[in-house]
């Protein structure tokens, strides 16, 4: 319990960091990105719920689906993202739209078997008010010398 309450202290500290205004959009979108690793390993439904717009789209190795199927995914375990190593970001601005690619090694839990994979994880938020709404995760499967290109 201890270590619960921990830990959404921190969550809504980060939260409240986001919202600084002196921070950049790229910084803004790293930090969000970083949390949304975090909420998809501890199943927090309800915080990417907000995050993911409601006609985002998730591609993964297995096949591709829209927002309540990913969250359904993420709820019951059926795909656990354990942990998420992120080894090099790059973020490019356009207007009120950020697209973010991860290089990350992903361990996760899926169909009974813990598996670690090597990804190009490109994520594409977009502005909408005072939040950002993620729009696409797409899973791109790499070699481990991959880089992105900044």
């Amino acid at each position: 319990m201890k270590r619960l309450i921990i830990g959404l202290t921190i969550v809504l500290m980060g939260l409240q960091f986001l919202n600084a205004q002196d921070l950049t959009t790229e910084f803004q979108i790293k930090e969000l990105s970083k949390f949304k690793w975090q909420w998809m390993a501890d199943k927090d439904v309800d915080k990417l719920e907000k995050l993911f717009h409601d006609q985002s789209k998730f591609v993964h190795m297995s096949g591709s689906w829209k927002k309540d199927r990913e969250l359904e995914i993420i709820e019951s375990g059926s795909i656990w993202y354990k942990k998420a190593d992120v080894h090099d970001v790059a973020v490019e601005l356009f207007g009120n739209t950020a697209i973010l690619w991860n290089r990350i090694t992903l361990t996760a839990h899926v169909r009974g078997n813990d598996v670690s994979n090597e990804f190009t994880v490109t994520e594409v938020y977009q502005k909408q008010g005072e939040d950002w709404k993620l729009l696409d995760l797409t899973f791109s499967s790499v070699r481990d010398t991959h880089k992105i290109e900044h």
